[in-house]
């Protein structure tokens, strides 16, 4: 198979969920190698195939690609396979949606720090109490909030299903945020709510999901 998607563990990497969902709902066919994280041997591993030592990465070995192309980076990946194997279909056709698919999709990549710190992803658990001790904290309220708002500008524009109507990259980047959402009981309104159902309803992600909750490995920080 011409391309190979290198990821951490289902449950926890939400880097690795990203371009995997947008390639499965893209019809891209590529086959996918796991490395568990935070194993002695992770690292080594994991430069095999990107020099960063981080998942996911992308291993191109189709036509004309002597030797194979590698590319790292959750965004980077999804471009390039959007615009090699996918015909610019991850994004929408419209400008103006275009436009604010790629800003919201910049602000995932690039911020909510304290989201990724205090509710990282761990998809097959249910930490309702951990998520009330962390939204006290007015850091995680602040960005959960903006999430929603954005969440809630993008799907009353676009009229929905997904945030920019077609299924695009920025769900793809954001369906971490719905397993995490999920996991520590965070209350979304009827809208928002919703648009997360739709989310874990794509086979893919069932798909994802079902895979996590089978995985045996429990990571000491989650």
């Amino acid at each position: 198979m011409a391309l190979t998607l290198v990821i951490g563990n289902k449950n926890y990497s939400s880097w690795s969920l990203r371009p995997w969902l947008a390639m499965k709902m893209a019809a891209v066919e590529f086959g996918e190698v796991r490395i568990a994280l935070d194993r002695p041997d992770t690292r080594s591993r994991i430069l095999q195939y990107s020099p960063t030592g981080k998942v996911p990465c992308l291993v191109d070995a189709g036509a004309g690609q002597d030797p194979p192309l590698h590319i790292w980076d959750s965004l980077a990946i999804c471009e390039y396979v959007n615009e090699v194997y996918a015909a610019d279909r991850l994004w929408p056709a419209d400008r103006r949606r275009r436009a604010g698919a790629h800003s919201v999709t910049a602000e995932m990549h690039a911020g909510f720090p304290n989201v990724r710190q205090h509710l990282s992803m761990d998809i097959r658990s249910r930490r309702a109490a951990h998520g009330a001790r962390a939204l006290a904290r007015a850091e995680v309220q602040a960005e959960v909030a903006r999430i929603c708002s954005l969440w809630t500008a993008a799907l009353e524009s676009s009229g929905g299903p997904y945030l920019f109507g077609d299924f695009c990259i920025a769900d793809a980047f954001y369906a971490p945020v719905v397993t995490r959402f999920a996991t520590y009981g965070v209350a979304l309104d009827r809208a928002l709510a919703a648009y997360s159902a739709r989310i874990f309803a794509l086979p893919p992600m069932q798909q994802w999901v079902a895979a996590a909750r089978a995985e045996p490995e429990v990571l000491d920080d989650h």
